[in-house]
């Protein structure tokens, strides 16, 4: 790897980086911390932001399923699964860090902060809700959640799904705390799963029936935290051009304006590669002297030595 000492980083872990169910993420949370472990030996200073939808829908169904059978058991809002799954994928990823760091001979703490972020009450999103979470559903079951004011979605053949907003996040309430954690040298996981959603009223914050989308919280904690590389780790090795078609070109480097044209002609897809160009675009506008790593966890010596991944710089 290359020489990165007193480099500060945050880097936003996927799906592919904590597993699918409580036995993968175990599995995969030790892979992940030895990568992350190379990288504080490499002398980065180190934020840790992650996904958490197989997490937190998991936990949703698990509560969901209580209320049925227990009807004296509320059910859990939104807003306290997220705040469930930050505790548990933290709980992992901190001991299994923590691990590899001494393996190293390192001696840094390992944190795992619960982190609220506030969203706008009058987002577009909360009127467009698309994120599915949750189990299938009855149309008896589905016509009940409508009524307490949620939305769902036919799934055809299948049954009905609820759906929740994704709007975007406006501020990290923590932030001062991970920063002064980040800075007095801790290696900091925060804002697990895009953070836990809250609307400001008055003097209180509320939780908020919503999932804050992992990219975009990932942008806003390096911008806070004045990063010098966010680096994004996914499922593929490398941005691809005209991805899953015979013609498919891997980008190694692009510039913000290369990587904002290519957007426009449609070649990130919704969902997956789109959001997180769109919030290394978004990071870069703000600290113009930084650079996006964007690879996957099996490739990230490589792209940290400039082996592969792609850079994306202003």
């Amino acid at each position: 790897m290359e020489n990165s000492s007193k480099k500060r980083a945050v880097v936003s872990l996927g799906h592919n980086a904590l597993g699918y169910t409580t036995a993968e993420q175990w599995d995969a949370v030790k892979h992940t911390a030895h990568a992350l472990a190379d990288l504080a030996e490499e002398g980065y200073d180190l934020a840790i932001t992650h996904s958490n939808g197989p997490q937190v829908s998991m936990i949703h169904k698990a509560m969901t399923e209580l209320r049925r059978i227990y009807p004296d058991y509320s059910p859990a809002a939104m807003c306290v699964c997220s705040a469930m799954s930050q505790g548990y994928v933290g709980y992992d990823l901190q001991n299994s860090l923590k691990g590899e760091l001494l393996k190293k001979g390192i001696s840094r703490n390992v944190v795992t902060l619960l982190t609220q972020v506030t969203v706008d009450p009058y987002d577009d999103a909360f009127y467009h809700p698309a994120k599915v979470i949750g189990r299938h559903m009855t149309a008896e079951e589905a016509a009940m959640e409508e009524r307490k004011g949620n939305f769902t979605k036919e799934d055809p053949g299948k049954g009905y799904l609820r759906v929740v907003a994704t709007p975007k996040p406006l501020e990290i309430v923590e932030i001062d705390a991970i920063r002064t954690l980040f800075e007095s040298g801790m290696i900091v996981i925060a804002a697990g799963g895009g953070g836990i959603p809250v609307i400001e009223q008055n003097c209180e914050l509320k939780g908020a029936s919503a999932v804050i989308e992992k990219d975009s919280i990932a942008s806003l904690l390096a911008e806070k935290l004045q990063a010098d590389r966010l680096i994004i780790l996914t499922g593929v090795d490398s941005v691809k051009k005209d991805f899953g078609k015979e013609n498919e070109e891997a980008l190694y480097e692009l510039s913000v304006s290369e990587a904002g044209r290519l957007m426009e002609e449609g070649q990130f897809e919704e969902g997956t590669m789109k959001p997180k160009i769109q919030a290394a675009m978004d990071f870069l506008s703000v600290k113009n002297d930084a650079e996006v790593l964007i690879t996957s966890i099996e490739a990230i010596e490589d792209a940290i030595a400039g082996k592969n991944g792609t850079r994306i710089k202003r």
